[in-house]
C-alpha cells in the first residue's frame, strides 16, 4: 500500500542556489545583514507590502516573537494575551520576555482568538496587560481592525503570523500597514520553507529599526550595546535559499491551493460536511501549509489518526493538546476555553505537499469516510 507522509518539504534545489553562492564567495560576507539579506528584505518589502513600512529578517520566527514582544511590551504589564490553540513557541516567547501567557478562547468558525472575549479580558486585567499576541491560525487572513484599535489605545499587539507569508485578501498582503509587529515563519514545514528563518514586518519603519538593532546584540552605530539584544540575524546562505524561493513561490502557492481544492471536491462528493465534518472559515488566498479539518462530535481525532496510519496515511493533530494542557503552561491563567477544548479533541491536520496527486487526496478522504464506521 502506498505511504502518504504528512509533510514532504520541497526546498529549492542546489542549481537555483549556485549564482547566489558565487556572490557569497566573491563578497566573503556571510552574515551581519549582508548584501543578499538586504536584497531579500527589499524584494519582500516591494513585492509583498507595496513599499509600505519595513521588514527585517530573523534567524527563526520564535526569535522574531521574542524580539517583537520584548521591544513593545508595556513595562509594568504582566500578561501576554493569546490563544491556547497555537504552537508552544508563542507562550514560550512571552515567558522569555518575562511575561505570563494568559489564554483566551477562540471562535468556533475561524479558530482564531475571540475578539469579544479578548476585549472583556483587557477590561478585566487593565494595566496588567503587557501585550496582545493574536495567532492567524493556519495562515488565515484574520480581520485586524480590532487589533489596530487595541494597539493605538496603548496596548501593543504582536501578530503571530507563522504560516501567513503569501496570504492575501482584497487589501493586499496579510499584515500590510499594521502599526504593531507581524511575525512570519520560514521554517521548512511552512509553504515558504527555507529550512530555518523568519521575517518581522511593521507599518512603522522606526519599530523595525529597533528590532534590527536588538537582533544585532543591541549595537548602536558606534557598536555600543545600549539596549537589550541578542543574535537573531539571518545568514547569507539562508538569504540565498529565500531569494531562490521567492522566484518560485507563486507557483508553489498555486499548487497548494489546487490540492486544497481537490480536498474540497472530494469532501463535497462524499457529503462529509453534512455528516458533521467542519472546515476552518477562511478569507482571501491562503498559502496552505496542510489541510486542517475537524471531525464530527462524538469522534476523537486520535482514533482517526490511528485508523489512517493503518492505511499508510500520516496525519497530525495541530493543536492537540492545546497549550494550556501542556505541563509547562498548565498553571497559567485563562478564560473559560470550551471552544478550544472541543476543537482540540476533533482537529485533524491532513497531508498537503506540492508533489501530491489527486489520487492521494482520494485515498485520504476515503479513509475519513470509512473511519466513521470503523
Amino acid at each position: 500500500m502506498k505511504k502518504i507522509p504528512f509533510l514532504r518539504p520541497d526546498l529549492v534545489k542546489k542549481e537555483a542556489l549556485l549564482p547566489y553562492l558565487s556572490e557569497i564567495d566573491a563578497s566573503r560576507i556571510y552574515s551581519n545583514f549582508g548584501p543578499l539579506n538586504k536584497r531579500l528584505e527589499q524584494r519582500i518589502l516591494n513585492g509583498y507590502f507595496d513599499k509600505s513600512g519595513d521588514v527585517t529578517t530573523v534567524s527563526n520566527a520564535t526569535i522574531g516573537l521574542i524580539l517583537a514582544i520584548s521591544q513593545c511590551k508595556r513595562p509594568n504589564g504582566k500578561y501576554a494575551l493569546m490563544s491556547s490553540f497555537t504552537f508552544a513557541a508563542t507562550p514560550l516567547a512571552a515567558l522569555w520576555c518575562g511575561l505570563e501567557p494568559y489564554f483566551v478562547d477562540i471562535h468556533s468558525d475561524n479558530w482564531c482568538m475571540n475578539e469579544e472575549l479578548l476585549s472583556e479580558t483587557i477590561q478585566k486585567l487593565g494595566e496588567q496587560v503587557a501585550v496582545v499576541v493574536p495567532y492567524a491560525t493556519f495562515g488565515n487572513n484574520i480581520n485586524l481592525e480590532l487589533y489596530q484599535q487595541v494597539h493605538r489605545s496603548g496596548i501593543p499587539v504582536v501578530i503571530d503570523a507563522a504560516a501567513s507569508f503569501g496570504a492575501t485578501d482584497h487589501k493586499g498582503h496579510f499584515g500590510k500597514e499594521f502599526p504593531g509587529y507581524v511575525v512570519y515563519s520560514f521554517h521548512a514545514t511552512k509553504s515558504f520553507g527555507i529550512g530555518e528563518g523568519g521575517l518581522i514586518y511593521s507599518g512603522n519603519s522606526e519599530q523595525i529599526s529597533k528590532i534590527r538593532q536588538a537582533e544585532n546584540f543591541g549595537f548602536s552605530q558606534n557598536r555600543d550595546t545600549d539596549m537589550l539584544g541578542l543574535n537573531g540575524k539571518m545568514s547569507e546562505y539562508t538569504a540565498a535559499i529565500a531569494l531562490s524561493t521567492l522566484e518560485v513561490y507563486d507557483k508553489k502557492m498555486t499548487t497548494r491551493q489546487k490540492i486544497y481544492s481537490w480536498y474540497l471536491e472530494q469532501l463535497s462528493q462524499n457529503d462529509l460536511m453534512s455528516k458533521g465534518w467542519t472546515l476552518q472559515k477562511n478569507e482571501g488566498e491562503i498559502p496552505y501549509q496542510f489541510m486542517p479539518i475537524a471531525c464530527p462530535e462524538g469522534l476523537k481525532n486520535i482514533d482517526i489518526i490511528d485508523y489512517l496510519a493503518d492505511r499508510n496515511i500520516e496525519a497530525r493533530t495541530y493543536f492537540s493538546p492545546p497549550c494550556h494542557k501542556h505541563p509547562h503552561f498548565i498553571n497559567y491563567p485563562h478564560t473559560p476555553l470550551p471552544v478550544t477544548e472541543d476543537l482540540s479533541k476533533r482537529i485533524l491536520s491532513l497531508p498537503l505537499w506540492e508533489e501530491m496527486i489527486i489520487q492521494d487526496v482520494h485515498l485520504i478522504v476515503e479513509g475519513l469516510v470509512s473511519s466513521q464506521w470503523h
